[in-house]
């Protein structure tokens, strides 16, 4: 089986992993191997120490962008949910995966910053605003949002399910499901 990376990004609390889990069990239902490298568990595990600076922050994409090209360079479907604010990081990224030959999608999970602030799902939004924390991204500190990704998806017009099927249709378009 062909692998690929899938890599959901979008604002804190857009639905990106969410909608990865929800596609993550549909793919295992099929008989794919599925592996999903969340943002927050990579940031206790591999990218541990690292802040919030710009710098910290394309390492850690990069770190990130690594393991799943290994990953799916050897047959597993890698979904990606993870903020990747920076469009260049998530370019080098991108040029890994090319250089490599391994197959790359860029979605958007595209939800507004104000439906985010609402789901607030870790109550990031409400500390920014109590002046709790500073660098929120999308808030203030920038988010890039991707030019021509390889599908957009605004997570608050439809289901999960309806999200995670169009994502699973791009990956059948593409051969890669």
């Amino acid at each position: 089986m062909t692998g690929a990376t899938v890599w959901l990004t979008g604002l804190p609390s857009a639905g990106k992993t969410t909608i990865a889990r929800a596609l993550a069990d549909r793919l295992r239902a099929e008989g794919r191997r599925v592996e999903v490298l969340d943002g927050d568990e990579i940031r206790t595990f591999l990218s541990a120490g690292l802040g919030f600076t710009r710098a910290d922050r394309d390492t850690n994409v990069q770190r990130i962008g690594f393991v799943a090209e290994l990953l799916a360079r050897n047959g597993i479907t890698t979904l990606v949910p993870v903020i990747a604010p920076y469009a260049d990081s998530r370019a080098a990224v991108r040029e890994r995966h090319r250089a490599e030959g391994t197959p790359y999608l860029e979605v958007h999970i595209a939800t507004p910053v104000e439906v985010c602030s609402e789901r607030d799902v870790k109550g990031l939004y409400a500390k920014q605003a109590a002046g709790e924390i500073s660098g929120l991204t999308g808030v203030d500190d920038p988010y890039e949002q991707p030019e021509a990704p390889d599908l957009r998806i605004a997570s608050h017009t439809q289901t999960v399910p309806e999200s995670a099927a169009a994502l699973h249709g791009l990956l059948t378009e593409r051969d890669l499901a």
